[in-house]
């Protein structure tokens, strides 16, 4: 009698603890249902003149969802446009050279100066031998002297003009022309480019599930206008445990239990970060190590088709490595 019951105490606690054991829940990872959120930023603060579809609405790629007023960004891109005609018209001057207008005018000038300056010259001459003689004052025969000289200047200045003429547009000054060109015309480029973009739409098929403003509000530039949830179904974003990264790679299939569904649906680990994720405040030491998690997504199939963003799901890592 007494050995039974020194006996029967610990068989009893075996049993329950084994019970226990069989009882206990397979490790789990929670999170929710998603979509690929897609963002469309206003290109520029324009007016929201046409709206072309409502928030829930499914839309296939390209199709049109909002419109702003474009009549600034075809005032900027006309204005371009006059500005890339007046470089190449710049260009074209510079590619023909001068005129031969201007060059029987330079040489005019050289042949007017060549005339002064042999007139003064010879002023200057006449006075010369009449300095030692007393005839001619000294002041009188500086300006003659100076006249002289300012009319030789003259004559270099109106030569060398005739010769840049003749020698025609430089290389550096046609390659500036030309950069100037391409400039104008890449600016054209990108009022092109803003313009189409005021025109926004669907980037991918999804639905559309916030329109933030209303057809005649001013978004600022780069605030959200549209943004879509694009994908034929969903994909459970999870937080792995720390103890369970370990079992989980990619590629693995995986089974996730939906809120409000009985059956659980069938999928495979897409992606899982490398680095863990964890609450700051936490001090990471001892059993607060297990707070870590590490960000994976599943993949589900068709069949998740149709289920809505947000559903809290949850996955045991049990049946994923069976």
């Amino acid at each position: 009698m007494n050995a039974a019951r020194r006996f029967g105490c610990p068989a009893i606690l075996l049993a329950a603890l084994a019970l226990g054991a069989c009882s206990r829940e397979p490790p789990q990872a929670l999170g929710t249902l998603e979509y690929d959120r897609i963002t469309l930023p206003a290109p520029a603060a324009e007016r929201i003149v046409a709206m072309d579809v409502r928030e829930g609405q499914a839309v296939q790629a390209g199709q049109p969802l909002l419109r702003l007023d474009p009549a600034h960004t075809q005032a900027e891109l006309a204005a371009a446009r006059s500005q890339a005609q007046q470089q190449r018209e710049l260009l074209a001057e510079l590619q023909a050279g001068p005129r031969a207008e201007d060059i029987a005018q330079a040489r005019a000038n050289v042949a007017a100066a060549q005339a002064q300056a042999r007139e003064a010259q010879a002023y200057y001459r006449r006075l010369l031998p009449l300095q030692g003689k007393s005839y001619v004052a000294a002041a009188d025969l500086d300006r003659a002297r100076a006249a002289s000289g300012n009319a030789q200047g003259q004559l270099r200045a109106a030569q060398a003009a005739l010769d840049e003429l003749l020698h025609g547009t430089r290389p550096e000054q046609i390659a500036q022309a030309r950069a100037g060109v391409a400039a104008a015309d890449a600016q054209v480029a990108a009022q092109q480019v803003l313009l189409g973009k005021l025109d926004i739409v669907a980037p991918r098929a999804g639905r559309v599930d916030s329109l933030p403003y209303k057809l005649g509000d001013q978004a600022p530039v780069g605030a959200p206008v549209a943004i879509l949830l694009a994908g034929d179904a969903p994909y459970a974003r999870i937080y792995v445990p720390e103890q369970q990264r370990a079992l989980v790679r990619v590629g693995d299939a995986i089974e996730v239990y939906v809120a409000g569904r009985d059956k659980p649906y069938a999928g495979h680990v897409r992606m899982i970060r490398s680095e863990p994720s964890f609450t700051p405040y936490y001090a990471l030491i001892g059993e607060d190590a297990a707070r870590l998690s590490y960000l994976a997504e599943i993949a589900l199939g068709d069949g998740a088709a149709g289920l809505p963003a947000g559903l809290p799901v949850r996955v045991e890592f049990q049946q994923a490595t069976r």
